[in-house]
């Protein structure tokens, strides 16, 4: 496994304990940690394939993984891990891979700025790098390929409970990797952005966002 791709992965364990051993220390509201889990489809850009290789307009699945975590009541930092799946486009050469992602990102909460919003309606921005690694499938597993990503997004959460609220987000991620070679580089990769879409479910930690 790359060196990289191992840093992020202990940074995600050190972040999410860090997190959770402050929960218990956060306050009410303001200082709010939450999980979300969201399930949806991925658009990647067809400016990322080669020759012939086309991907999908639309495939199924991405999931979508996070540790939100409020610092005041309008910033906060999220750390995400996401998967996607692409297959090849009709008439086009035959492929399938794996195309994953982790992203640390700042949250802006707009709430404040758009007043006119329902009380349980909440919208977040996100914005934030992140390490891609793609993976085909079939006879080329072992051309593997990761780059850096920058990502930015949109949230839209209802508020079920003081606890539960359901969102939808809305993001793109710009990968950050030279052209290849789709015969000595891996046959059906992929090197370039990405459209997601997904529905999910937001749980709160620590503290309630829409408490009184």
């Amino acid at each position: 496994m790359n060196l990289n791709f191992k840093i992020f992965k202990l940074a995600f364990v050190f972040l999410s304990c860090f997190f959770v051993t402050n929960c218990s220390f956060s306050q009410e509201g303001t200082s709010l940690m939450k999980a979300q889990f969201g399930l949806g489809i991925n658009s990647p850009s067809s400016s990322g394939f080669v020759g012939d290789f086309e991907g999908k307009g639309i495939n199924f699945p991405t999931v979508d993984l996070g540790l939100q975590y409020m610092f005041s009541s309008s910033l906060g930092a999220k750390l995400d891990y996401s998967f996607s799946r692409v297959s090849n486009n009709d008439n086009t050469p035959q492929f399938k891979l794996n195309y994953s992602r982790i992203n640390a990102q700042l949250m802006y909460d707009v709430n404040n700025i758009f007043t006119f919003l329902p009380p349980r309606v909440g919208v977040f921005f996100h914005a934030g790098p992140g390490y891609s690694t793609v993976k085909p499938l079939g006879n080329y597993t072992e051309n593997k390929k990761s780059f850096l990503n920058i990502m930015a997004g949109m949230q839209c959460h209802y508020g079920l409970s003081d606890t539960l609220s359901i969102y939808t987000d809305v993001s793109y991620i710009n990968g950050f990797r030279k052209d290849f070679n789709p015969i000595s580089s891996g046959y059906g990769s992929f090197n370039g952005n990405m459209l997601t879409v997904t529905f999910g479910v937001s749980i709160s930690l620590s503290g309630c966002y829409f408490c009184d």
